[in-house]
């Protein structure tokens, strides 16, 4: 018996011992096999004081992976920097600022402050699951050249969850167009695409970040597709009865066709010559009554949906022309408009019981002959699964992420940098503005633009080439058509006489006929699918082109050098800007999701699929080192300055600013800005832009600017046009990059409007004001790149704590000092603002105070958006400027709010070059003391060539009690003489 028991005992010891998690540590590296949960391997890396990463596999082991697109080299921590401990439980791996305990157990992680007391992240129930994944033959798409190995087509598929509390927000993930701001509760599909930026990164209200290594799509929220109408209700048509919605589609003769709807999902096309999509795709628009011409057309899809559970439900709206929606009697979509060449989605929630029919009418009036149209919803989840933080990766070879800290958001996104590498310091004519239109067609057209603003003495710093200034069957040839730009050369020498700056469009694309793509093809360095297929493009008759594989470091070096012969050292390094388009890359417009992946792959580095989002940081890439390779660090190298329609994590590391794409003039597409730009720059990205006025106009625009031409007469349409433009060029001017462009009407100001009309008024005023913050704004420039500034800031970047700020998408601070409160509807003579409780606030234009912590009406007149200044604050205004550098700032007038203590740090270098890299430039710390209403002038550190050794401080002192209207022509102040040394004023 005794032996028995012995011999059992022996047993379970082991099987305990076979069950044990295995820990292996190597220095600030240790990997986990836990005893359960799906990952098989776990591995936790500390990366500095602040920042852990995480590996996780369902294989054996972890793979070899080449260097990170994303990530750049890190330094080990020092030793004692961190400890990794282990208790019969658990392993601990803490660094000064975080810690990460990982269950032997299970496998789950989560995440604590430096002291372990506060839990900030944890892992929900199967918060890490795989799927082994292949890539499907018809999304590989055709190249020459090297291609995939067998390895490459594999992959895994992976969800990490984690539990969030109710008073938890999140933002970021780039910039999208649903006008969604905290992304708590929403979904986001992550990928690539004209007016959609996805950056796998998000942060928390909690003070923390995740970033994630992979560049295939993804999702966050829901996991799985969204489903069509029929998979999550059951469907009624007008009549009530059971099994389809009913369609009416009524041409714009009057002649109508019904018929049974069980899904609305005509959101894509495929061209009609593409054998992969023929045998693989019957879907899309295809779907559409066959021989109905939609242009002119009212289609009203009706009837009754009854959900098959109670839940809150998440819809997906794609939509090209105008459109609304109403569920259960009442319009859950106003109308919008977009393009039929560029849809938009737009998501919206009902609440819904189980059971209870609701009726849904949708009322479409495509744009033109070829439109598109989807309703789609996500599965219903419960409340806790929908508020979940859940990341899902499509392809990728772990799961490899960083989980980042700090105090507040802005040591958050310093983390971010120091993974993806410091912002450039942008050239300070960067922050100038913009002038540009959908597009200069000739070489006078664009130098007359130029001087008739030096003429009328409205500042300006940059003049814009975009698409088409080539011949017309030679895209991608980077030749000039001569009959339109007889000398190039000259255009560029005029532009640069009158002070301007020059940035021109390149696109990654190539007519099949053209030298340039030739010598790509011959490579292997060219995607094959579009030609192969026969697509042709909107040029002339169409022409047959293809995008060159950005993923091979060979073919970026020979696609900037086609880009230098011709454009760059060809035009006497004299272009100061690149406009690197449809770098998504944009191959097609409006096909599927799968198409899309086989006109850009396969890949140098393997599949698209795996691939799909890291398009733009690649090109960013060639331009980059590109163009500082032509200079090799010779004196006066001039900045590196891209604008792209995309953007990945790490694309600040390459001087690039990224725009919002082709969006509508619509009211709606402007207030999207709003929460677009605010959720890319807490993506980590500093510098953002947009198409002021927006980009695709609605018919009726055209129409009245037409008519006005004509005749002079301004109806509504125009008057809203006149609007619309006015309140958007006042929003741009509160944006890192202020910068006009978009189809006709044309788009400079005195063609908007006549210089007597309040919309042109405006614009004077507030582009004059935006060269007058000069000072204050580069100072922004060089946070960004010495302190990983964030420029346009949400307030909860600020004013974490109160919790107000956290849904709010419609305000922000510029820098430290400003709060922007754009209006977004038409005929807005007001608007409610939220001032945040942490202090008070005054009012930009008259300085009357407010207290903090209240939600106000306020005025909001045609020529003036809401602008208010918190407490506190010190602003550096400079002179009135027709361009960026016409004058050294030497007389400052420095306003000071009182209210509370202040600081500011004034950066100064150059200003064009990169010096600054070198060590040459200045800086002023300026401080207020709210109780002794003193100010204290820094003394100088660091200089520059052309530094102002002496300069002036006007010094303005607003209080409460004296408020006195913004003069920035001979404002009444305390003059101090500054040499350089310290000086302390008391006001």
């Amino acid at each position: 018996m005794r032996r028995k028991g012995l011999l059992f005992i022996s047993f379970m010891m082991a099987a305990l011992v076979s069950r044990a998690a295995i820990v292996d540590r190597m220095g600030h590296i240790v990997t986990i096999h836990p005893d359960g949960g799906q990952a098989k391997v776990i591995r936790l890396e500390v990366v500095n004081d602040r920042i852990i990463r995480v590996r996780a596999t369902s294989k054996d082991d972890l793979p070899q992976k080449m260097q990170s697109l994303m990530i750049v080299p890190q330094q080990a921590p020092a030793k004692n920097s961190y400890t990794i401990t282990e208790t019969p439980e658990s392993i601990e791996v803490i660094a000064k600022q975080v810690r990460a305990v990982v269950s032997k157990a299970t496998g789950e992680v989560c995440f604590y402050d430096g002291l372990g007391k506060t839990l900030l992240l944890k892992e929900s129930g199967n918060g890490k699951q795989f799927w082994d994944f292949t890539v499907p033959e018809r999304e590989l798409g055709l190249k020459g050249g090297v291609q995939p190995t067998e390895a490459q087509l594999h992959g895994l598929t992976w969800q990490m969850k984690f539990d969030s509390p109710d008073d938890e927000a999140f933002y970021g993930l780039g910039q999208h167009q649903s006008e969604e701001f905290n992304m708590k509760g929403r979904n986001e599909d992550l990928f690539q695409y004209n007016t959609k930026v996805s950056v796998p990164f998000v942060v928390s209200n909690k003070n923390y970040g995740l970033l994630w290594d992979a560049y295939s799509y993804c999702r966050f929220g829901n996991p799985h597709d969204y489903l069509q109408l029929h998979r999550a209700f059951k469907l009624y048509d007008k009549q009530g009865r059971e099994g389809h919605l009913t369609g009416t589609y009524t041409d714009r003769l009057g002649k109508s066709l019904v018929r049974g709807e069980d899904s609305i999902y005509f959101e894509y096309g495929t061209p009609v010559k593409s054998e992969i999509a023929l045998k693989t795709d019957n879907g899309g628009i295809r779907n559409l009554p066959l021989g109905f011409n939609l242009a002119g057309a009212h289609v009203v899809y009706e009837g009754f949906i009854e959900p098959y559970a109670t839940s809150q439900y998440q819809f997906i709206l794609y939509y090209a022309g105008y459109i609304k929606v109403y569920i259960g009697g009442k319009e859950v979509v106003p109308e919008r408009w977009r393009t039929a060449w560029n849809p938009n989605a737009y998501k919206f929630n009902v609440e819904m019981v189980k059971g209870v029919r609701q009726q849904l009418r949708i009322e479409w009036q495509p744009d033109g002959s070829e439109s598109y149209c989807g309703l789609r919803v996500a599965e219903p989840r419960s409340q806790k699964e929908r508020e979940s933080l859940s990341i899902w990766c499509e392809m990728a070879q772990d799961m490899d992420y960083y989980f980042v800290t700090g105090h507040n958001l802005d040591e958050v996104i310093s983390c971010y940098r120091t993974l993806t590498g410091k912002a450039s310091l942008y050239p300070k004519w960067a922050l100038g503005f913009w002038q540009s239109r959908e597009r200069y067609k000739t070489q006078e057209e664009l130098v007359s633009t130029l001087a008739e603003f030096r003429k009328r003495q409205i500042p300006i710093d940059n003049i814009v080439q975009d698409w088409n200034y080539w011949p017309e069957d030679q895209w991608g040839s980077h030749e000039f058509e001569s009959s339109r730009y007889p000398d190039p050369q000259q255009m560029l020498d005029s532009v640069h006489q009158m002070h301007g700056r020059f940035m021109i469009s390149v696109w990654p694309k190539f007519y099949v006929n053209t030298d340039n793509y030739k010598e790509l093809d011959e490579k292997g360095w060219m995607y094959n699918q579009s030609p192969t297929d026969g697509i042709r493009d909107w040029v002339g008759a169409g022409y047959k082109n293809g995008f060159y594989d950005a993923y091979d470091p060979e073919a970026r070096k020979v696609f900037w050098r086609q880009m230098d012969e011709k454009l760059y050292t060809g035009l006497g390094k004299k272009v100061d800007a690149w406009w690197m388009d449809a770098s998504e890359p944009n191959v097609r417009d409006c096909t599927p999701m799968w198409y899309r992946k086989a006109l850009c792959g396969p890949t140098a580095l393997g599949t698209s699929t795996e691939y799909f989002n890291a398009y733009s940081l690649v090109n960013a890439d060639a331009i980059y080192h590109g163009q500082r390779g032509v200079w090799k660090g010779k004196k006066d190298e001039p900045r590196v300055f891209l604008l792209t329609r995309s953007g990945f994590a790490g694309e600040q590391r390459y001087s690039t600013a990224t725009w919002s794409g082709d969006i509508g003039t619509r009211w709606e597409d402007m207030r999207a800005q709003m929460t677009a730009g605010l959720n890319y720059s807490m993506s980590g990205i500093p510098f953002w832009g947009m198409d002021q006025g927006g980009f695709c106009v609605e018919n009726r625009y055209v129409q009245a600017q037409q008519l006005y031409d004509r005749t002079g007469q301004e109806n509504e349409d125009l008057k809203e046009w006149r609007e619309l433009q006015c309140r958007w060029n006042q929003f741009g001017a509160f944006i890192p990059l202020f910068r006009s462009h978009g189809q006709w009407p044309l788009r400079e100001i005195w063609n908007i409007a006549p210089d007597n009309h309040p919309a042109y008024k405006s614009f004077v005023f507030y582009d004059n004001l935006r060269y007058q913050l000069m000072p204050y704004l580069y100072s922004l420039a060089g946070w960004a790149h010495f302190k990983d500034y964030t420029l346009m800031r949400a307030l909860i970047m600020d004013f974490n704590g109160d919790r107000e700020v956290k849904d709010i998408g419609d305000q922000w601070m510029l820098g430290p000092a400003l709060m922007a409160c754009p209006v977004g509807y038409y005929k807005a003579r007001n608007r409610s603002v939220y001032f945040p409780r942490q202090c008070g606030w005054y009012n930009l234009y008259t300085n009357e105070y407010i207290e903090g912590g209240q939600r106000l009406i306020v005025d909001a007149p045609y020529e003036q958006i809401p602008v208010f200044v918190r407490a506190g604050a010190i602003i550096p205004f400079g002179p009135k400027m027709q361009w960026s550098d016409e004058k050294a700032a030497d007389l400052i007038n420095l306003y000071v709010y009182a209210g509370q203590d202040g600081v500011f740090q004034l950066y100064e270098d150059e200003g064009t070059n990169y010096n600054y890299e070198k060590g040459l430039f200045s800086t002023i710390d300026i401080h207020y003391d709210d109780a002794t209403h003193s100010v204290t002038i820094g003394a100088r550190k660091g200089q520059f060539s052309g530094m102002l050794k002496t300069r002036r401080f006007n010094i303005v002192l607003i209080t409460p009690d004296a408020p006195q209207n913004l003069n920035l022509e001979n404002p009444s102040g305390r003059l101090v003489e500054y040499k350089g040394k310290e000086v302390t004023v008391e006001l």
